[in-house]
């Protein structure tokens, strides 16, 4: 009896365990081990780092490969241009639902079945399941073709992954260079004049327009220090050892490229959330800061970034590839203040209490306004004037489908989400934390199910007006 009891504790203990979240990266391509569970990942990599790339390499076009399948299974990927609207400095705007819904609905018949009978006959659209890394037992930091490119034509730092590319294309992400626009000098309008901030070229375009601590903050932000896969250790997935990454790699001119990582904040890693980079247009308004840490000041989240994003959640391996711890009282400080005076554009249609001047909106755009602070509830949680109530709120999008493995990816439960400002909104494609929605089309559809709405056609039309006048 004594012997049925133990193995009863044990085998208690190793499901408590398996449930705590501990889990165990492959010490060269992410994959689980069958080693004893653990939060860390490997320290000594035990595999030379010319097999570890020309293993990865080979192995990249079937990975690759994989979530293009996943991404035009789920979504219409051409490129539909909507007319007459583009971002601020004239991209244009994707339009259109692009997430693919199961044969033989509509969505307004999908809109009038509860989240019990979507979830009962498997109709939740694939593209609005959470959306998995390009390759989710890897992860990491993962840049837009584009910036790369333009990275090691300004300073000769490659940003490649010799494992990955990126995986959307480039008509559904953020117009590159983005405008910059500071609230202490709105009257210079765009002070980036076009280009790419980087550490070439920071202190011509700020100085004189910064005062010499927030220029200092700027240097700081472009600064490449290591990170989990780039650095200087045969734990890397560049090339060549690397100096590292800086803050504005993702947030690509104090806004964002629509870069890709894995949050650091949650193990096992299948359940670990896809980041799609929020922009820091807007920081000075807000008061969380991470999408799910919660963190209460930007100082914070600056400071911890780099002790822990950049490593994946890991201080022992942020030790091993030379972590930049920041000093809190001047450099810290002199960051956080530079993304302090980023602003949101403008919007030329908005007055002062962040609403639509009549004279200026047109029909469609005032009703979308009206439905958006009435039918629609989107100002429960995104009032004016910056459309963000600081607060996380919990969509429960778990009511809608069963779990289910995709891609390396356990889809299942969102969590709370920090309330992004929509101030800017046309302006940072994709949409939601992970990017899982590709246009405002695609967002309203999934803020109609969620919420219950029943919103139609039209309504639906003026809401997306509305928004990109935001």
């Amino acid at each position: 009896m004594g012997q049925y009891k133990l193995k009863v504790a044990l085998t208690a203990l190793v499901v408590a365990v398996a449930a705590s979240g501990v889990f165990l990266m492959g010490a060269a391509s992410g994959e689980r081990s069958k080693e004893p569970v653990s939060s860390y990942a490997p320290v000594v990599i035990k595999e030379n780092f010319a097999a570890i790339m020309e293993r990865m390499k080979g192995e990249k076009p079937k990975v690759m490969a994989r979530q293009m399948e996943l991404l035009n299974k789920r979504y219409d990927l051409s490129d539909r241009k909507a007319k007459d609207v583009t971002m601020t400095k004239g991209k244009p705007v994707q339009e259109g639902v692009r997430a693919k819904l199961p044969a033989g609905i509509t969505w307004e018949q999908l809109g009038a079945l509860s989240p019990e009978d979507i979830k009962a006959k498997g109709l939740w659209p694939a593209g609005f399941l959470p959306l998995p890394h390009p390759n989710h037992p890897e992860g990491g930091m993962l840049f837009p073709k584009f910036h790369i490119e333009e990275i090691k034509k300004q300073e000769g730092r490659d940003l490649t992954r010799f494992d990955l590319d990126f995986d959307f294309p480039d008509h559904f992400l953020p117009e590159f260079p983005p405008p910059v626009f500071l609230t202490t000098r709105p009257d210079l309008g765009d002070v980036s004049q076009g280009k790419l901030i980087t550490m070439m070229n920071y202190y011509d375009l700020f100085n004189g327009v910064l005062n010499p601590k927030q220029l200092e903050g700027l240097r700081l932000l472009v600064t490449p220090f290591p990170q989990q896969q780039f650095n200087q250790t045969e734990d890397r997935r560049s090339e060549l050892p690397s100096r590292g990454v800086t803050c504005f790699e993702c947030h690509a001119n104090g806004h964002t490229n629509a870069s890709t990582h894995l949050v650091g904040d949650i193990r096992p890693q299948e359940f670990r959330h896809r980041l799609d980079t929020p922009t820091l247009r807007g920081v000075n308004i807000q008061r969380l800061f991470g999408s799910q840490r919660a963190l209460k000041s930007v100082e914070d989240f600056t400071e911890f970034e780099q002790r822990a994003a950049y490593f994946d959640g890991d201080p022992v391996i942020a030790t091993k590839k030379g972590v930049n711890i920041l000093e809190r009282g001047s450099q810290v400080h002199f960051m956080a203040e530079f993304q302090a005076l980023l602003d949101f554009p403008p919007a030329p249609k908005l007055n002062i209490y962040g609403k639509l001047d009549p004279k200026k909106a047109t029909e469609n755009e005032m009703r979308g306004q009206e439905i958006f602070f009435g039918k629609a509830q989107c100002a429960a949680c995104h009032p004016a004037p910056y459309y963000t109530d600081n607060s996380m709120h919990n969509l429960r999008t778990e009511r809608f489908f069963k779990p289910q493995m995709v891609n390396g990816r356990m889809a299942n439960q969102d969590g709370p989400i920090k309330t992004f400002p929509l101030r800017g909104i046309k302006d940072s494609p994709p949409y939601l934390h992970d990017g899982r929605l590709l246009t405002l089309e695609d967002t309203v559809e999934f803020f109609n199910l969620v919420q219950g709405l029943n919103l139609n056609a039209q309504e639906k039309q003026d809401l997306v007006a509305f928004l990109r006048t935001l």
